[in-house]
Order: C-alpha cells, then structure tokens, then sequence
C-alpha cells in the first residue's frame, strides 16, 4: 500500500515522500508511531497543496542536493578496514562507515540516507552505495574498501614467513637427495657386486674348460 511519511524514515525515505510499503508494516508500525499516514486521494491532494506552498524552499533544499552530488563526481573515497584470511573483513562495513569517510571529505550525509546492497560489506574491494540527498536528488557512489595499516604488514609478514619456510624446505630436500646419492654410490654398491660376481662365474667357466682340455 502507499503512504505518505510525514518525516524522513531510515531505509525508507523523506518527508513529505509517497513510498510503497506492505499493509502490516504500514499499519502495525507507520502509522501508530505518526511516521506516516495513508496515501488516499484527499491526503494526496493535502500533499501538493503543502509541497506548492513550500516550492521555495523545496526548491532550495533541491539545489544544495544537487551541489553535493556534484561533489561526488570527482571524489575518491576508501574506507580502510581490518582483514582477516583472504579478502574477507574482521566485521564490516556499512553506512555509518561510508557517511563518516564522506564527511572526512567535506560532504555532509546522514547515515539513514545511505543505502548499502545487503546492508553490510564483509569484503574488500569496490562497492555502489544508492545515496540520497532529497527525495528528487538521488545518485550511486562508488567506494573502495582497503586494508588498514595493520592488516597489510600482517600480510607482508605473512608472506616473509611463507617463502622463508619454502626456503628451508627447498635445502632439506636438497640435502635429503644429496645424502641419497652418496649412500648409493658408497654405502650400498650394488651394480659393481653384480658385475664382479658376473666376472668370477666367467673365470671359473674359463679355468674349468683349460683343466678339462689338458687332461684330454
């Protein structure tokens, strides 16, 4: 059902805005709290009449709307969190974080006007928030999601370690090979005891074919 919202609702949306909404969230929370009220035709038509008479002033509310999106043209923001294996962040990351690192910029946003997909992020990398300066005035930012300081020598730290183990494994296994080739040639000779043993049959087949020639 549509309803009117009488002052501005967090995830949902400005004063004076007509917004679709189930009938029980309407009736069983909109409503008795004075949040809004229903969209019938005499409520709409009350509506414009209050928009019409504040047109200046809407008008102006509009403008300043429009000058923040303009700063977000050219804005680069990165909000740093900490990170736990992978890409994946200790926590999360959500519209108070994004209001805040745009208020660090100079544009001024409240966090109920931000609207994050899923409401949190949990990873890192880049994100589109649907930011809305006035219920005519709405744009998609794009933000980076970074590592902090913390989380970066972590990793750093992480990888010396990785490729030091890799590096002493490498010198075991060519000790290891080292050691095997040496006991093959000196500890076990197994080839030459073949060849000698294959050379004493030889002798002992010659020297008895000598002995049984001279006795003839």
């Amino acid at each position: 059902m549509n309803v009117i919202l009488k002052q501005d609702v967090e995830g949902l949306g400005f004063e004076f805005e007509v917004v679709s909404v189930k009938p029980g969230y309407a009736r069983n929370f909109l409503i008795p709290r004075g949040l809004a009220i229903v969209a019938t035709p005499k409520n709409v038509e009350e509506l414009n009449k209050v928009l019409e008479a504040r047109k200046a002033e809407e008008d102006k509310l509009v403008a300043a709307a429009k000058e923040k999106v303009a700063k977000l043209d050219s804005l680069e923001v990165k909000i740093e969190a900490k990170v736990g294996s992978g890409d994946k962040l200790f926590g999360s990351v959500n519209n108070g974080d994004l209001a805040a690192a745009l208020q660090a910029k100079g544009v001024e946003i409240e966090k109920k006007n931000i609207r994050i997909p899923g409401n949190t992020i949990k990873r890192l990398g880049k994100s589109v928030a649907k930011i809305r300066f006035h219920r005519d005035v709405e744009v998609d930012f794009e933000f980076d999601v970074v590592p902090d300081a913390a989380s970066i020598k972590a990793a750093e730290d992480a990888a010396k370690t990785k490729a030091e183990m890799a590096r002493l494994d490498a010198q075991k296994a060519l000790k290891a090979q080292e050691s095997n080739e040496v006991t093959f040639n000196f500890d076990n000779p197994l080839r030459p005891k073949v060849k000698e043993e294959k050379k004493e049959k030889v002798e002992t087949v010659e020297n008895s074919t000598e002995e049984t020639a001279s006795e003839e």
